[in-house]
């Protein structure tokens, strides 16, 4: 099902995989049936899996069927009740889903969505949306992405070839907040605005601004 079910799962999925599982204890329990008797409607199974999400990427209307599509369950005018009966959830159901997600207040929100995997999307009301800064044309670091460069005293090879830097590098930069050996270091990551996070075994965190210029990452 690929590592997008870890997080989310549609109802058919869910089904597939209770049924694999109660199907693979069959062979391991019954020790004399044949264990191709016990591959064969697994790999049915899996068949079944593949053709639904083929059919599912190819057609709307398939993936309404199998899928389900997204229900709003508050709009600006308020709580719709009737597509709460609809999913069979009450109120009660509904608050405890944006309580766990943050919100407590009805007036702050525009839209509440329930997606097909049984998670709450939410848009707040313009008036009780955080500022950013934009909002207030303050200009900002530009945002970064860390790589790892060292992890428990190794240097990871392709990571450093990424960022365009070689060992002496970082031990020059390292020597400057006290630590002598790449082998003392717990961790060390590098961003595109030159920033060095690093952490050795023994001591807390340091940050050091380098006049690095950026790498291909």
């Amino acid at each position: 099902m690929g590592k997008r079910q870890i997080g989310e799962m549609q109802p058919f999925e869910l089904v597939i995989t209770l049924i694999i599982a109660d199907l693979a204890t069959i062979p391991m329990a019954e020790t004399q049936l044949p264990l191709i008797q016990g591959i064969i409607p697994l790999l049915t199974l899996v068949c079944v899996h593949y053709f639904i999400c083929l059919l599912s990427r190819k057609s709307v209307t398939f993936r309404k069927i199998f899928s389900g599509k997204p229900v709003i369950l508050l709009d600006p005018d308020g709580v719709n009740f009737e597509n709460l009966r609809k999913v069979n959830m009450n109120f009660n159901d509904l608050t405890e889903g944006l309580h766990n997600a943050g919100y407590f207040n009805l007036e702050e929100l525009l839209y509440v969505i329930l997606q097909t995997n049984g998670t709450l999307s939410i848009v707040n009301r313009s008036a009780f949306t955080p500022l950013t800064a934009n909002d207030i044309g303050l200009e900002k670091e530009p945002a970064t992405l860390p790589i790892i460069i060292v992890t428990k005293g190794k240097i990871l090879k392709e990571n450093l070839q990424l960022a365009n830097i070689d060992e002496d590098f970082i031990k020059s930069n390292i020597n400057k907040v006290g630590i002598k050996d790449i082998k003392d270091i717990l961790i060390l990551t590098i961003n595109n605005n030159g920033k060095i996070y690093v952490q050795s075994r023994h001591g807390k965190f340091k940050t050091i601004t380098t006049d690095y210029t950026g790498g291909s990452w």
